[in-house]
């Protein structure tokens, strides 16, 4: 590069270049303005005979000029800083040299010397948006306020494509050119990557424009579309009111800012403030989260959504902010309350569908039992008595013979023979009457089992002979003879079968009353006096 010319006219800003230095084919002359990464030159390209802007890296903080045109850095400790500075600077012209939009910075071309970084621009002659606005009688109308964001949002949409992010959106980085065409300047890229480098120059943000999460990226909370999106916000706030609104930072402690919905502004719908207030949402979540969502809105096409916290007139008063959405609809009202679906009141109720029915068919039953149920039946005939027999003895013994009542004559034969005589000494057993034999027959089967009859028990029972007539050998004979005893006929069925009562005892409602009436109805039964109510009519 070319030094400055021996009767050029040094600046008045000591770190800019002298007037009429020459920089290849294109010669300085004067300086446009001096920011803190940057000074931009008005310059003449003689190759091609036009006037051109140059924009020169030299970051005041950390960079000095020697006597010559050369920049070095302040110090050792700063150097990685300005490096890394002149990294983005250098990026920041590439980048800028991709796009061709009438709203973006136009890079003619970049490159390096004398220890820093120039990139050529083409020379814009309006004013900022900052002295257009200063200059500016009358607050604009809402067509006046679309006119400049539109444009600007198409731009930014370039760039958010690329995943490339403005940070440095403000009313003195906007360009007014002719024909109220705005035109984007300074993208701030050498001042993010160095502040993000060096917590000492996080101060560089501009403070009523930058959002709060330029103040310290973490994890949580990154940045992106929202975050350029807060700025232009923030920008046209100033554009409308002639006043930038307050630091990010205050509003995220206590937001004091009056929504421009609430303020009455001739020419602008109430639809269009609220959407300039949804893109100064304190919280990024809260904002508009990409240039193509935004434009829905403005363009008619999707509904405003909720804004998420807005200053109350209760907030106001003691400095704490409530959440809530702005003009929210009207929430529908309540359904009913639904009834009790607990585990147990679904069991209650579900044990008393079950037991009502239950309930009436047992008073079903037992009206029915009442009234078929036999009324003043006679008690039941007393058990005829029991008479105990004689249990006859083992077959060894001899079996007792029974005394004969003394009103039969017994006469006594002589014995002509040993035998005839053990057999007339043996006692003669007499046949009990069959009433006795019949009653104890079934006491004398219930209190043991019947043993197996012998050989003498199977012949039948003797006739029973008439009286003997003492002095007639034949009939004394026959009455020496030894009489077995007969065998017990077993009780009669009248005698020991139950009656009808007895028999149906078990029995309850239905199944007695047909026991009954089947019991009743057999020819034996008929006259019991149990039977009286079942009886069938002759």
């Amino acid at each position: 590069m070319s030094e400055p010319e021996p009767h050029s006219t040094p600046n008045d800003n000591t770190a800019a270049l002298p007037v009429g230095t020459r920089l290849g084919e294109y010669e300085l002359r004067s300086v446009i303005g001096v920011g803190g990464f940057g000074i931009v030159y008005l310059a003449f390209d003689h190759a091609l005979e036009r006037e051109v802007a140059i924009k020169e890296y030299m970051p005041a903080t950390l960079a000095t000029r020697s006597c010559s045109i050369d920049v070095a850095p302040l110090s050792q400790a700063v150097t990685d800083n300005f490096e890394t500075g002149l990294r983005s600077f250098v990026n920041e012209g590439r980048m800028l040299a991709h796009f061709d939009s009438p709203s973006l910075l136009k890079v003619h071309r970049y490159w390096e010397a004398n220890g820093t970084a120039y990139m050529t621009m083409p020379l814009y002659r309006g004013r900022t948006l900052a002295a257009v606005r200063a200059a500016m009688t009358t607050a604009p109308d809402e067509a006046a306020a679309r006119a400049l964001l539109m444009p600007l949002l198409s731009a930014l949409d370039l760039l958010h494509r690329e995943s490339i992010y403005h940070r440095d959106i403000a009313p003195d980085n906007i360009l007014i050119e002719a024909g109220n065409q705005p035109v984007l300047l300074d993208f701030g890229a050498a001042r993010r990557v160095v502040g993000e480098t060096s917590r000492a120059l996080t101060a560089i943000v501009k403070p009523a424009y930058a959002p709060i999460e330029q103040y310290g990226e973490t994890a949580s909370v990154k940045q992106g579309a929202w975050t350029d999106l807060y700025a232009l916000g923030a920008t046209m706030h100033f554009y409308l009111l002639g006043q930038a609104p307050p630091p990010s930072t205050s509003r995220a402690v206590h937001d004091e800012m009056v929504p421009l919905a609430e303020r009455d502004l001739p020419g602008c719908s109430r639809t269009f403030l609220r959407t300039i207030d949804w893109m100064l949402a304190p919280r990024p979540a809260d904002r508009p989260q990409s240039v193509a969502q935004l434009l829905q809105v403005l363009e008619g096409r999707a509904e405003l959504p909720a804004l998420g916290s807005v200053r109350t007139e209760a907030a106001a008063g003691v400095g704490v902010d409530i959440p809530i959405d702005i003009v929210p609809p009207p929430p529908p009202p309540p359904p009913p309350a639904p009834p009790v679906t607990s585990a147990s009141s679904a069991a209650s109720g579900s044990a008393l569908r079950w037991a009502l029915p239950a309930a009436a068919l047992l008073l079903l039953l037992l009206a029915a039992g009442w009234w078929l149920w036999p009324r003043k039946l006679p008690p039941p005939p007393p058990p005829a008595p029991i008479v105990v027999a004689p249990v006859p003895a083992p077959a060894t013994a001899p079996a007792p013979v029974p005394t004969v009542p003394p009103t039969e004559p017994v006469a006594t034969a002589p014995v002509p023979a040993p035998a005839a005589a053990s057999r007339a000494a043996a006692p003669v057993p007499r046949t009990p009457p069959p009433e006795v034999a019949r009653a104890a027959a079934p006491a004398a089967s219930a209190r043991r089992p019947k043993p197996p009859p012998a050989a003498s028990e199977v012949m039948p029972p003797p006739p029973q002979a008439a009286p003997l007539a003492t002095g007639r050998p034949a009939e004394a004979a026959a009455a020496s003879a030894p009489v077995r005893p007969a065998r017990a006929e077993p009780a009669s069925a009248a005698a020991v079968a139950k009656g009808p009562r007895e028999t149906c005892g078990r029995r309850i409602f239905v199944a007695l009353v047909n026991c009954m009436n089947r019991e009743c109805a057999k020819p034996e039964n008929r006259r019991l006096p149990e039977c009286s109510l079942y009886r069938p009519p002759d």
